[in-house]
């Protein structure tokens, strides 16, 4: 659809239009343009193209948060995350005095969730077998290290992820007094003993969970060892604390987020350089943090608009995408926000898109309409749009939409793609002509 807009000079133009509409856009009418009776058009036909990718991994190590949980998603299929993490204690030294009493872990709520928080949950503690080392230097959504079968500690729980409280979780106490043992006889006097005696531990859910994967932050949590000691006339209960260990060189510390036997159409994502159009997918595309599924989106006939008689200027671009009725809720939550990242021809990520001031875009959620059911993300790509139009060959380069941290989320969206039924994505431009040929 192309819609015509008369305007009788530049003054009403730009009285029509918000700075906000423009996107700080750079545009500056020269004395040609003012002096001309100006067309603007609004184009709303240009075609969009959608498509999902999948990334082989995503970094999960340089994150504070320890998701856990797991749920039966119906686009993506079984959804579940565990942390692993290492324990470093504050303290090496206990007295001879002492008295193990118990060891505890305990894990802070960082208000994060996603999915149903009205089910019960459980958490296992499960001690690690191997080392807390990457082959490289990081770890990643797909990494994995070995734990025992037996659990350290059970706990399950309602979930109020909102709350200032936190978990606490009753641990083995076979672990609790060798642990104390080695301390007060100073078997354990350093972080590579400790760790030679404890290599870490594995947070995961019941393989029968089907609620809420729940955010913790991993420096507020940690695992507690409580011993008394006698005081004059008086016993006094006393604790270390054993920290997460988030600031190592690799990071000792990493989610393994899973998602299996997803909608077909997700299957055929067997590798990073796939491009499932959205024709292909029921004119849909998909996103979902923690996985690695993301929307990637191409302007292939952008410089049709060059085919408009005339001269003429980019005033405005904003792309709607609205997300597929029925595949959010109260539980599939939809973001105030997506990234918006820049990706070449093997979708790898290359940057991060900016605006002409240097902040970065974001897809934000239009819920004005929202009682009609009309809520759409929009994105104002006016600077991006008009580099494309002055780029002489072609790149490969794509937009791409993921979730805000989408390394230490697991966020999903469903979204209506160009042949969709219902509101497909729309590039709406805003282009002025001026001198036109008659």
């Amino acid at each position: 659809m192309i819609k015509k807009l008369f305007l009788a000079g530049l003054v009403a133009l730009c009285a029509s239009c918000s700075t906000d509409a423009l996107n700080d856009s750079d545009f500056v009418a020269g004395d040609t343009f003012t002096d001309s009776n100006i067309r603007v058009m609004l184009i709303d036909t240009l075609t969009v193209e959608t498509s999902t990718i999948k990334f082989d991994s995503i970094e999960t190590s340089q994150t504070t948060r320890m998701l856990v949980g797991k749920y039966t998603d119906p686009v993506f299929g079984t959804v579940k995350s565990t942390s692993y993490i290492q324990l470093l204690p504050e303290t090496y030294g206990i007295s001879s005095e002492a008295v193990y009493d118990s060891l505890i872990f305990f894990l802070k709520y960082d208000n994060y969730y996603y999915n149903d928080t009205l089910q019960n949950s459980t958490v296992h503690l499960r001690q690690l077998t191997g080392n807390l080392k990457p082959e490289g230097d990081s770890f990643y959504n797909t990494s994995a290290i070995a734990f025992e079968d037996e659990d350290l500690g059970i706990l399950t729980y309602a979930p109020r992820p909102l709350e200032t409280d936190s978990l606490v979780i009753k641990m083995n106490d076979s672990l609790g007094s060798q642990l104390f043992q080695s301390l007060q006889e100073k078997l354990i006097t350093n972080s590579d003993e400790f760790k030679d005696f404890f290599k870490g531990m594995a947070v995961l859910p019941d393989e029968s969970d089907n609620g809420a994967i729940i955010g913790f932050s991993a420096p507020a949590s940690g695992m507690r060892l409580y011993f008394t000691t006698s005081e004059e006339s008086e016993q006094v209960q006393t604790y270390i604390d054993f920290a997460v260990n988030t600031v190592g060189t690799p990071t000792p510390f990493f989610n393994r987020i899973t998602a299996d036997e997803p909608i077909d159409y997700l299957k055929t994502l067997t590798h990073q350089e796939i491009d499932l159009n959205s024709a292909d997918s029921g004119n849909q595309s998909f996103i979902q943090s923690g996985i690695g599924i993301a929307t990637k989106i191409q302007f292939p006939h952008i410089k049709s608009v060059y085919d408009i008689n005339g001269e003429g200027t980019l005033l405005d671009a904003v792309l709607k995408i609205k997300p597929t009725i029925g595949n959010y809720g109260d539980e599939l939550l939809l973001r105030d926000s997506l990234s918006v990242f820049l990706v070449d021809q093997n979708n790898d990520l290359t940057e991060q898109l900016v605006s002409t001031t240097g902040t970065a875009l974001q897809a934000i959620l239009n819920r004005d309409n929202q009682e009609f059911n009309d809520i759409y993300y929009e994105i104002h790509l006016g600077s991006y749009i008009e580099k494309l139009l002055l780029t002489d060959r072609e790149t490969g380069e794509a937009l791409m939409l993921l979730p805000d941290n989408y390394n230490a989320t697991v966020d999903r969206f469903v979204l209506n793609g160009s042949n969709n039924d219902d509101y497909p994505i729309t590039l709406e431009i805003t282009y002025a002509i001026y001198n036109e040929d008659e």
